[in-house]
């Protein structure tokens, strides 16, 4: 694997929201086309990582989990909870009907019937119509690229620093219930990154953006290849960087510790491109 090297800025771009000035578009005329990218870390116990993914084009829906390491002291693989709770929604997105699909509903149908041991963070999100629906639990989440630009980025949720909610089955885990929902309108052209904190915790919305612009000026958007270049040239990478000022090591000053650098994780990255159905 050759990955090229990216310097960082070292800086905090906040998301601005664009006016909408775009013409309306009819309902059912747009779909997802979309591509994952997975790379666990390094762990020779635990090769297959922790995160998890489901891609649904037929349902237009996608949806990401990241099982929580901290079950590793108990012997416990919280991968082993996070692929089968992606499981789990993917077949309860196929029992619900065309256009219709809920992603509340669809986490908590899966949450119910996910008996493994360990937690995990969620999200997930369906196109309905010019309609993006999400429901988000942890700090797994999603943003929203409109002309090369951030205009929407989910937020996390978190206990406190670096200990987000989380579904499982022991009575301390957090319930679907706690999910936070959003609907946002989205326009041909979009492009929707939705990632585990391995991509969040090490990217900043200004280094994506740059991906897009270079995407942009290729003439062409593909999704896997998008995710690819999300996944190992910016969050692969920076991870690796020990001097970086990264999104984790300032979230980790603003809480009043001390973190140097990128963090080591698993990363996965899905990228859905908005187009037109015809």
């Amino acid at each position: 694997m050759i990955i090229k090297k990216r310097r960082l800025e070292g800086e905090l771009v906040e998301a601005t929201l664009l006016k909408n000035d775009r013409v309306v578009v009819p309902e059912e005329s747009l779909k997802m086309v979309c591509g994952a990218a997975y790379f666990p870390k390094d762990n020779p116990l635990k090769p297959r990582g922790e995160d998890a993914y489901f891609l649904c084009e037929e349902k237009q829906a996608i949806g990401v989990a990241d099982g929580v390491g901290g079950w590793t002291g108990k012997g416990i693989d919280a991968g082993e909870y996070a692929r089968e709770l992606m499981n789990n929604a993917f077949m309860a997105v196929h029992r619900q009907p065309d256009g219709a699909v809920d992603p509340k509903a669809v986490l908590n149908e899966a949450f119910l019937n996910t008996e493994a041991e360990g937690s995990s963070t969620a999200c997930i999100a369906v196109l309905k119509g010019n309609i993006l629906h999400c429901a988000n639990v942890g700090d797994s989440g999603f943003m929203i690229f409109r002309d090369n630009t951030l205009v929407h980025q989910s937020t996390i949720q978190q206990h406190y620093f670096n200990c987000p909610f989380q579904l499982g089955n022991s009575k301390s885990s957090d319930r679907p219930s706690s999910a936070t929902e959003e609907t946002v309108p989205v326009f041909p052209g979009d492009i929707i990154v939705l990632c585990t904190d391995g991509l969040l915790d090490n990217v900043y919305p200004a280094e994506i953006e740059d991906v897009l612009k270079q995407e942009t000026l290729e003439g062409t958007v593909d999704p896997f290849h998008l995710a690819t270049d999300i996944a190992v040239d910016l969050a692969l990478w920076n991870s690796l960087d020990k001097y970086s000022y990264s999104p984790f090591a300032r979230a980790a000053e603003l809480a009043g510790m001390k973190h140097t650098g990128g963090k080591i994780d698993d990363i996965t990255v899905v990228v859905a491109h908005i187009v037109a159905r015809n």
